[in-house]
């Protein structure tokens, strides 16, 4: 068996009839009644939303009246489809994907910043000759998905560069970690814009690769959790008791002392992902960085989302073309209404 299995993604209606992996498995009859709550993540790793499973693992959910079921989708713009059709309550898409459904009239609303510091990268085989973005003109990109949120994060890099999509460079789709692995040695592809985890998985797929992201791009936040506008009117209680349980995630698996405990929760959620205990450990130690805020914002607590950031991402997309006209109301796109309660 390889050090690391392909990490697959499915399709939300391929996923009917799959065993449910829900928040209580293993641990003692629930203290109050539970809600279920389906969970649309953009891909089936685990530890890429890693408090999340801690807290189904400590019960941290539980204790907070949830039952959830976590489904694994193609990207952001898949999550953002489920959440709209009424198929999941709560999604993990990306900003850019965000501002482009309520651009086209998504009431989809982010509630939960999980990855203040970008969770992308623009990668590079480690023996090329490529230094900055702006070298890979003319050539072709790996990213996971067509429109996941890795697509707009380095479409805002080309396109501040004067690089035009399909003009100066080209997107091609090669999938996540080990699938990307292969678009490198066919020569499909001269980099790939990936995340922690992709890195990650390529790295022990034999891939020696480094980052040539711009440092002020690093800065550019990531996936976070989302709902639609007209879910958090009718269950406030429910956001506030899932935030509440993801914070409480957040600083179970940010101590040391949790490491172990903390890679058996992540592989429940994915076992292929854990066959590696030593890859899972670095693995899960780096996603927690990259989910840890800045010292600018540690203050204001886990899933706080600075408006400057948006801002920030606005108009970028703006400036690539994601956006063909800004949004009349920013400010509608997120909240941090409920931090202070999920961090108290």
């Amino acid at each position: 068996m390889t050090r690391l299995m392909l990490l697959t993604r499915r399709t939300f209606a391929g996923l009917a009839g799959t065993t449910a992996l829900v928040a209580g498995f293993g641990l003692a009859t629930p203290l109050m009644a539970q809600t279920n709550l389906t969970v649309a993540v953009p891909n089936p790793s685990a530890i890429t939303w890693l408090p999340m499973w801690a807290a189904i693992g400590e019960g941290y959910f539980e204790e907070e009246g949830l039952t959830l079921q976590v489904e694994a989708v193609d990207g952001s713009g898949q999550v953002i489809q489920a959440m709209a059709a009424g198929q999941a309550q709560i999604g993990a898409p990306g900003p850019g994907p965000v501002l482009a459904a309520r651009s086209r009239g998504v009431d989809v609303k982010f509630i939960y910043n999980l990855y203040p510091k970008s969770v992308f990268g623009i990668l590079v085989p480690s023996d090329s000759d490529y230094q900055t973005p702006e070298d890979l003109r003319d050539t072709t990109i790996g990213v996971g998905t067509a429109d996941g949120a890795e697509v707009s994060f380095a479409r805002a890099i080309f396109s501040d560069l004067g690089m035009e999509q399909d003009t100066n460079y080209t997107f091609l789709p090669v999938g996540d970690g080990g699938t990307a692995a292969v678009g490198f040695m066919r020569g499909d592809v001269a980099g790939y814009v990936g995340a922690v985890s992709d890195a990650a998985i390529l790295a022990s797929r034999g891939m020696d690769l480094r980052e040539i992201t711009p440092e002020e791009y690093l800065a550019f936040f990531g996936n976070g959790f989302a709902v639609m506008q007209e879910f958090i009117d009718a269950n406030p209680e429910m956001i506030e008791g899932f935030g509440r349980a993801m914070v409480h995630g957040m600083e179970f698996a940010g101590d040391p002392a949790n490491l172990e405990a903390a890679l058996d929760h992540a592989a429940a959620g994915n076992a292929q992902e854990g066959e590696d205990r030593e890859f899972a450990g670095a693995l899960l130690v780096a996603a927690h960085e990259r989910m840890t805020p800045t010292d600018a914002y540690i203050e204001q607590g886990f899933g706080y989302q600075p408006p400057e950031h948006w801002e920030a991402w606005h108009e970028s997309l703006l400036a690539s073309g994601d956006l063909s006209a800004p949004l009349d109301d920013l400010e509608a796109a997120y909240t941090n209404e409920f931090v202070e309660a999920w961090n108290q």
